[in-house]
């Protein structure tokens, strides 16, 4: 044990890395003595230990960059396959595009083609009809024009018999009042002869 005077009393610098020097070798055999074979045993366990470890990292980390490549294999042939499929959709439905917009053209065409001939055809049948009604027209005036002259021959040669009809009415009419006339000369020689008989 020290007493306080050795506590404060100075000492030299290299002095005392020497002592520390000593120390820690009076130390380390004092520890070697105690702990030395445990320590020995231990470090050998420890190294084994860290051995393993290291060799374990180095599988894990092998393991582990496999594992990446053989996932950055599998990803890249599936965006590869994704991309394949995309661009063949991709194709596909600018083929059925193409192929829907030729189908609308067409049917544009056949529907122009369609209304043309309409127009022509409704024309057409205007034109027949305006022939059919000229001709109707025509034929209605060439019978009212027949039916006319028709009736005005007719009442024409209605009034000749009328006019032939009255000459001989008053043919008839003198014919008459001869008859007259005779038969009172007759009634007229009768009564005598009555009266006298």
């Amino acid at each position: 044990m020290t007493t306080t005077s050795e506590q404060h009393t100075p000492v030299a610098p290299a002095a005392a890395s020497d002592q520390d020097a000593a120390g820690g070798a009076s130390l380390e055999k004092v520890r070697d003595l105690l702990f030395g074979g445990q320590m020995r045993d231990y470090d050998r366990k420890f190294a084994r230990l860290e051995e393993r470890l290291a060799k374990e990292t180095a599988d894990l980390r092998d393991e582990v960059r496999k594992r990446l490549s053989s996932l950055e294999q599998f990803i890249r042939a599936e965006v590869e396959s994704l991309s394949d499929r995309l661009q063949a959709e991709q194709q596909e439905r600018s083929r059925a595009a193409q192929d829907l917009s030729g189908d609308l053209k067409q049917t544009s065409q056949a529907f122009e083609r369609r209304t043309s001939q309409l127009d022509d055809l409704i024309a057409k049948n205007q034109r027949e009809l305006r022939q059919q009604l000229h001709e109707q027209h025509q034929q209605l005036g060439d019978d009212i024009r027949q039916r006319a002259d028709d009736v005005l021959a007719k009442l024409a040669r209605e009034a000749h018999e009328l006019k032939t009809d009255k000459a001989d009415r008053s043919a008839l009419a003198a014919l008459l009042t001869e008859m007259a006339m005779r038969l009172n000369d007759d009634l007229r020689i009768t009564a005598p002869e009555e009266a006298g008989g």
